[in-house]
């Protein structure tokens, strides 16, 4: 039936940048999310972002509120009305436009972008969901259009100086989540970690993508997963850490396959954060959460994790992502919405 519909059922993206060459060497990525498409006026991080001399922007979920109308949420219907009507008003903003002839970007979905808020492989329209998202970002060609859910990955630069882009699909194979027992309380606000053996993040055909793409060679791997990877005892909102097999199972995997260099990326969480762990890994593990572009709920943040470092941002932000090759570094960096560095940390891949 979604392949019958017309071509103007679907909105899509201004035209962007092509993704810079298999040969070209990546020293500076951009990264953004929760992204409100009906904000009155251009948003300072989009513009922002914009002016920015980089080489990448990824844009890694809750890139429109396709679920909701104004703050209400809205009941979804089979055709994904407001899904739809979000993206074409994001198509239609001049910051977006803006960072879309200033960047390549590569892109991954979140909840609000999916269709449903923290939905899963339950979501009925999942299906209509991927085709609008792939339609939308122009890759409905590529080779994850060939395939059910959204994730794909990217090389670029030579030997020695590869960096390897993960983008995951958190959404389209996940398993429920199980519901707090004691709602809004620290650790434990929303969900709970889940106890099912059966539990899956990333569907049978996604994990064994990833097997395969870890085994690739690379100097240095951005995962990017839409939600947080490493923290582990700083809240109970959605995370990895809510279905602890699978969590383990990626440590496990990114183990056994040698993987080298890998730094986790997300958003969703309505603040950033800076992390790193030396359990998760055979070598330190960091992450960049950089979220949000403008949907900040609060001023400041006193959440802690075992695992971050330093105190969270929760203003409207970005993140910034340097590669110093010389010194087999990256900085990892959140930035306001002015482009200045507010937290940073750095990272050694070798």
């Amino acid at each position: 039936y979604y392949r019958t519909l017309p071509e103007e059922f679907y909105p899509t993206a201004p035209a962007g940048l092509p993704l810079p060459s298999k040969d070209s060497v990546l020293s500076r990525v951009l990264v953004g999310s929760c992204h409100d498409e009906e904000e009155a006026g251009p948003s300072d991080t989009l513009q922002r972002i914009a002016a920015e001399d980089a080489d990448l922007f990824l844009m890694i979920g809750d890139n429109v509120y396709g679920d909701k109308d104004g703050m209400s949420y809205a009941t979804n219907q089979a055709e994904l009305n407001e899904l739809r009507e979000s993206f074409a008003d994001l198509a239609a903003r001049s910051d977006f436009q803006a960072v879309r002839a200033s960047h390549p970007m590569m892109v991954a979905w979140d909840d609000h972008d999916y269709g449903a808020n923290d939905a899963g492989r339950e979501f009925p329209f999942r299906r209509l969901a991927e085709r609008v998202h792939e339609r939308f970002w122009g890759i409905e060609n590529m080779d994850v259009g060939a395939w059910p859910g959204t994730y794909y990955a990217r090389s670029f630069g030579p030997e020695g100086q590869r960096t390897q882009i993960i983008m995951l699909d958190t959404r389209f194979f996940r398993s429920p989540l199980t519901a707090t027992d004691e709602y809004g309380v620290t650790g434990k606000e929303r969900y709970i970690q889940s106890s099912d053996p059966n539990q899956d993040m990333l569907g049978n055909d996604q994990w064994t993508w990833l097997e395969n793409q870890l085994q690739k060679p690379a100097d240095l791997r951005l995962i990017v997963s839409s939600i947080q990877v490493l923290p582990t005892d700083g809240h109970g909102w959605e995370s990895w850490s809510r279905l602890p097999a699978e969590q383990q199972r990626l440590y496990s995997l990114i183990s056994e396959t040698g993987a080298n260099g890998v730094v986790f990326v997300s958003g969703d969480r309505h603040a950033s954060f800076l992390y790193r762990s030396e359990r998760a890994l055979p070598y330190p593990a960091y992450e960049l959460t950089a979220s949000s572009l403008n949907v900040s709920f609060q001023d400041t943040t006193d959440e802690m994790d075992s695992a971050q470092v330093g105190e969270g941002f929760s203003q409207d932000n970005y993140g910034a992502i340097g590669i110093d090759w010389a010194a087999g570094s990256v900085d990892l960096e959140i930035k306001n919405a002015a482009g200045e560095t507010v937290r940073q940390t750095t990272a050694q891949f070798r």
